[in-house]
């Protein structure tokens, strides 16, 4: 599947739950309705992994980076959001999280070196407006900035993941998304029920099962996909339409009001989308020697020979190597393109 597709329908199944968990949060904690999402998607991705019987794919060296994520994205993140829900309406709080998109590229440019260029700073300039806009009302008083500073918190925490997350995506996405979706989910649930929380009712348990398992693990497995073959801050573009839907569907299940705020920043943020996912990156490049593991085709970046016996159909997964490589060609910072500009 088309990498910039993957992240677009990554970004509808994530934005389609975000009301969906408003609906939710009423009657159920929010820590213990986090704690269901994970589960159920890790549940669900995990039977897929026993179905498949299919490795993981990470060294020694990765499960840190993969430990990280999960507590910043799959504990921390899903908690601050659900308990921001309660204070926010659901079309406010679907747009706030165009944010998560601009801590994803703030971090991957300044922290870890990913080439952002002026175009897509731009972009993050212009959601950024876009937020200080739909939350300029709020500002004032304290009681009603709670809501949208716990959801940009929870964003936060997505950027960080997003950004460990990365470093791991030549892995097994849905074996990856899957050991998120267990152990955050254990985490969460077990805190809630610490802390005095009841089992969900069985038909909220259920509805809150399929929404975690379509826009938290599904969602999660193609937008692992997207980061190895776009790198972080053009995925974190292309996610961040996320909100767009889920305000569409706020509007229309929950009957919420907008006014000229909402509208213009919804401009300002579909602006910063825009410049994003039109940025055009071309250089020559050399691709030092590498030796990794990941599912691939047979293309310029992939000429290697087999072992006989191999099974060769495409795509397949193996260790192979990467010779030194010099050529122009437009590209991303995907899995071979992580090179210093």
């Amino acid at each position: 599947m088309n990498a910039i597709l993957r992240a677009l329908l990554s970004a509808a199944l994530f934005g389609a739950s975000t009301p969906l968990a408003k609906l939710l949060v009423g009657g159920v904690a929010p820590l213990a309705l986090a704690g269901v999402f994970y589960l159920a998607s890790g549940l669900g991705l995990g039977a897929w992994v026993l179905a498949r019987r299919k490795p993981v794919g990470l060294g020694r060296g990765d499960w840190p980076w993969l430990a990280g994520a999960i507590a910043a994205g799959g504990i921390a993140a899903p908690a601050l959001l659900m308990y921001g829900l309660r204070a926010t309406e659901a079309s406010t709080a679907s747009l706030l999280l165009n944010l998560e998109a601009v801590f994803t590229a703030a971090l991957a440019w300044v922290a870890f070196r990913e080439n952002v260029d002026r175009r897509v700073f731009a972009g993050m300039l212009a959601i950024i407006a876009g937020g200080v806009l739909l939350s300029w009302q709020q500002v004032p008083r304290m009681a009603g900035a709670s809501g949208p500073l716990l959801i940009a918190a929870a964003c936060l925490g997505w950027a960080l993941d997003n950004n460990l997350t990365r470093r791991i995506s030549g892995g097994d996405a849905v074996s990856i998304a899957a050991l998120k979706g267990l152990f955050a989910g254990a985490v969460n649930f077990a805190l809630a029920l610490a802390m005095g929380a009841y089992v969900p009712a069985p038909g909220a348990l259920m509805l809150a099962g399929l929404v975690g398992l379509l826009g938290y693990g599904i969602s999660l497995v193609l937008f692992i996909g997207a980061l190895r073959d776009l790198g972080t801050a053009r995925t974190g573009a292309y996610f961040s339409v996320a909100p767009f839907f889920g305000a569409a569907i706020g509007l229309l299940l929950l009957g919420e009001q907008t006014d000229a705020a909402f509208w213009g920043a919804a401009a300002l943020m579909a602006i910063g989308v825009w410049l994003h996912v039109s940025e055009r990156h071309e250089h020559e490049h050399v691709h030092d020697p590498l030796t990794h593991s990941h599912e691939h085709v047979h293309d310029e970046h992939h000429q290697h020979a087999h072992a006989p016996g191999t099974d060769a159909r495409q795509p397949h997964t193996h260790v192979h190597e990467h010779r030194r490589l010099r050529h122009r060609h437009p590209h991303y910072p995907d899995l071979h393109h992580r090179h210093r500009h």
